[in-house]
């Protein structure tokens, strides 16, 4: 059910007076954070691999740039399709509380996949393992409060230097009990934006994705994914963007049962790695 194969994006090395000025623009955030959290993003992702087959994410997904008021989370579907918290959209690791409630067993029986009640190592997971993005391997920070987490992830400094934020991951507690699990439900966007489709919304293909994007020479590339999958259902590469906070926008095709999760990936870079960004959000395949 994927989509059709699309040329890869070629990463464009650049001189470094260009790269100093590529990143300026960028806004690319960095922080003093290591990667922390115990054990390492490779074993992380490893077992994520094996774990349900399901995916979920955090906050209001997909908020536009600083000062400008989150879309709201949509508070039901037709379908009756599960909702985290009843109003956010499972996007990975698990799909139901039904999926859940068999990890919480096996866990409480024999401490199976205890990473999933990791904020940060979830976050990895979704990154590397579900996304695909093996080069953003950092745990830049993480910050918990109570059922909600939001954790940013990121790539290597050049030369050892501090970390650069990919994206900030939403996550929400998922279920009942003390050892509820995390699940992802969008990321928190700046400079780099995905505010169409409108989360938790019913979308038929080819869907019409976009936002913003501050950037020189970027080279965006859009993917639609669901949990349980081994690979996009759809993909688009590449849409060219730049500028000051410039709109984006260009059209997926995908193909998922009515009903289903998907989820939305924007992605660009090229500049010092092939993802230096991106930005998720979830909607619901419409019925046919």
């Amino acid at each position: 059910m994927s989509g059709p194969p699309s040329a890869p994006c070629r990463i464009r090395r650049r001189p470094p007076a260009v790269l100093a000025a590529a990143l300026a623009a960028l806004g690319f955030l960095a922080a003093a954070c290591g990667t922390g959290s115990g054990s390492s993003p490779a074993a992380t992702f490893a077992a994520a691999s094996s774990g349900p087959s399901s995916g979920s994410s955090f906050a209001e997904p997909s908020a536009t740039a600083p000062g400008t008021p989150a879309p709201s989370p949509v508070p039901g579907t037709s379908s009756g399709a599960p909702l985290v918290a009843g109003r956010y959209q499972p996007l990975w690791p698990f799909t139901d509380e039904k999926q859940v409630r068999a990890w919480q067993e096996g866990y409480r029986a024999g401490g199976h996949q205890p990473w999933h009640l990791d904020a940060g190592q979830t976050a990895l997971a979704f990154t590397q393992g579900y996304l695909g993005f093996k080069g953003i391997d950092q745990l830049v920070d993480s910050k918990v409060d109570g059922v909600r987490a939001r954790v940013s992830v990121g790539i290597r400094g050049e030369g050892g230097g501090r970390p650069g934020i990919a994206a900030v991951i939403h996550l929400v507690k998922f279920g009942t009990g003390t050892d509820a699990p995390w699940e992802v439900v969008g990321t928190d966007d700046t400079t780099f934006s995905l505010t169409a489709p409108r989360y938790g919304s019913s979308v038929s293909s080819p869907v019409k994705a976009g936002g913003t994007i501050t950037g020189v020479d970027e080279s965006i590339r859009l993917q639609a994914r669901v949990a349980g999958g081994t690979g996009p259902i759809g993909e688009r590469c590449c849409v060219s963007a730049g500028g000051e906070n410039r709109p984006w926008s260009a059209t997926l095709d995908f193909r998922a049962a009515p009903g289903q999760t998907v989820t939305i990936v924007a992605s660009t870079g090229g500049h010092i790695a092939d993802v230096e960004r991106f930005a998720v959000t979830g909607v619901r395949a419409a019925p046919r």
